[in-house]
């Protein structure tokens, strides 16, 4: 057992135990401060609040007969300005989101906006850079649900020359109308978010969840929403209750989401966790999902923001996070105009989604549009309808349902084709599931280059649901049934076991070379 610091600041630090142990342990942990008994935690990943400024501090965990320690330092802090001085409330009455601006950009470098326990009605919170914000413990942020008091962001706005243009606005991958967040942040670095606090987006079906599918003014606003920021962390505190997605990083990189918590409920519409779209270098780090969409989504644009702007999601790292209730745990795609490389998840805890890995593309994504490198190890999965769905007919979109996407013969490559390369699963249990063990559906003009899957077991649950694997026009409903694999160029499995299916364990099409250890 070993310790790591994720993420420090002047007055908190993330911890990060570094064990094969996923998610929570059974027994809680001792946690010591300098010495002095700090409290307990059962989880991998905790946060350590009300640290002081530039101070030394020693860390010790003790846990069953077994002690980490580490050292470190935390950061300097210059000032610190409370909100509450300059005008907010947090009645929950007043309109607090001009003082806590005021505060922001009043703000200097090194220092500390700080926002004290109370509820804080708001609407739109604007970031700037070398900003440290505090949302302490009992702190609410309660967003407005009154659309018309949004700024509004157009989708592309064209330079004076007509050569360039500006994208502000985006929505589902195209570059459309949209309210800003509740929480911007527009070309910025140097930004952390940290706390014990909540943001509260107060979102029902009387609100922003109802007839989510058309444009009302604009575009629902998400949670978070990063456009073209670096150095960006968000650590400790929970979100809840989103208008759509929670989380938005957008064209943005060194990215690092923390210990939190993100709820929703299961019902909620379009209420995705952690989206990154066209994002680079991404820490994702023993965060709890629970909400009605895919708890993180992987993107890179629909096909003209993909084709245009050629920048994929990138070196993206998910460990020791809690998924549930979602349609996926972690998706990629669909909007992947861009591509995706190098995802690595490791060390989480799947329950009760509908899917584990879902990997979601279709005809008219494009040639930039590659899918590879995505590793998947030291997965557990309970009650997951099925943990690996691979769908190269995701039927989205106004023409999803037509003869060119479904056509499930072979059409000839060319500049829509997308391609999905190689995929590695590794040290992998899911038990309790459901529909089926996998469902992995490559285009037949240019197949899935590669899947690994190695010490991977798979059993269902006695009294299974039905349900249908993937979103394509002509699968059926089932359950119990094997790896569902087709159109594959090489498929490896190493030992690899299933139990309790019904049919065949591995069924098997389409596949040039396959492998069974």
């Amino acid at each position: 057992m070993k310790l790591r610091v994720a993420l420090k600041t002047a007055r908190t630090a993330t911890i990060e135990t570094m064990t094969e142990q996923i998610y929570e342990y059974d027994t809680p942990g001792t946690i010591f401060i300098n010495g002095e008994r700090f409290g307990e935690t059962r989880k991998a990943v905790f946060t350590l609040f009300d640290l002081k400024p530039d101070m030394d501090y020693n860390i010790c965990l003790e846990r069953d007969g077994e002690k980490a320690e580490i050292t470190f330092r935390t950061d300097y802090e210059f000032v610190t300005l409370n909100v509450r001085d300059i005008g907010a409330k947090g009645d929950g009455i007043q309109d607090d989101t001009p003082f806590i601006q005021a505060a922001i950009m009043a703000c200097p470098k090194d220092g500390r906006v700080l926002i004290p326990r109370g509820k804080y009605h708001i609407t739109s919170l604007f970031l700037k850079s070398h900003l440290r914000l505090e949302l302490s413990e009992g702190a609410e942020l309660l967003a407005d649900t009154d659309r018309y008091k949004y700024p509004r962001f157009p989708g592309m706005i064209e330079s004076y020359d007509e050569k360039e243009d500006y994208n502000l606005g985006t929505w589902e991958g195209n570059p459309l109308p949209m309210f800003a967040g509740i929480i911007t942040g527009i070309d910025v670095e140097d930004v952390v978010i940290y706390g014990q606090g909540l943001i509260n987006g107060q979102a029902s079906f009387d609100n922003w969840w109802d007839n989510v599918r058309q444009m009302k003014v604009a575009f629902r606003p998400r949670m978070v929403f990063l456009e073209r920021c670096k150095n960006i962390s968000l650590q400790g505190f929970t979100l809840m209750n989103s208008p759509t997605w929670v989380l938005h990083p957008y064209f943005s990189e060194d990215l690092k989401f923390l210990d939190l918590a993100i709820k929703n409920p299961a019902d909620s519409p379009n209420t995705d966790g952690l989206d990154p779209e066209s994002c680079k270098d991404v820490e994702i780090l023993g965060i709890h999902f629970s909400l009605g969409d895919d708890c993180i989504a992987i993107k890179s644009g629909k096909i003209y923001m993909g084709r245009r702007y050629k920048k994929p999601s990138e070196n993206i790292v998910i460990r020791q996070c809690l998924m549930e209730n979602g349609h996926g745990a972690v998706t990629v795609g669909s909007e992947v105009g861009a591509g995706v490389k190098n995802i690595r998840v490791e060390y989480c805890l799947f329950r009760h989604t509908d899917r584990g890995l879902r990997i979601k593309t279709r005809r008219g994504r494009g040639k930039d549009s590659v899918l590879s490198e995505i590793y998947f190890d030291h997965i557990h999965m309970d009650h997951v309808m099925t943990p690996f769905v691979v769908n190269c007919f995701y039927f989205c979109d106004p023409d999803g349902k037509s003869d060119y996407v479904q056509c499930r013969e072979p059409l000839p490559v060319d500049d829509r084709t997308p391609w999905i390369k190689k995929l590695y699963f590794t040290n992998i249990k899911a038990e309790n599931c459901h529909v089926a063990a996998s469902f992995f559906y490559g285009l037949p003009e240019q197949k899935i280059e590669r899947i690994e899957l190695k010490n991977v077991l798979v059993s269902f649950a006695e009294e299974a649901k039905m349900g249908a694997p993937a979103m394509l026009s002509g699968i059926g409903e089932c359950s119990k049934k094997g790896f569902l694999i087709n159109n594959v160029d090489t498929l490896i499995m190493d030992n690899v076991s299933i139990s309790g299916q019904e049919g065949k364990a591995f069924d098997v099409s389409n596949v040039d070379h396959y492998e069974v250890k």
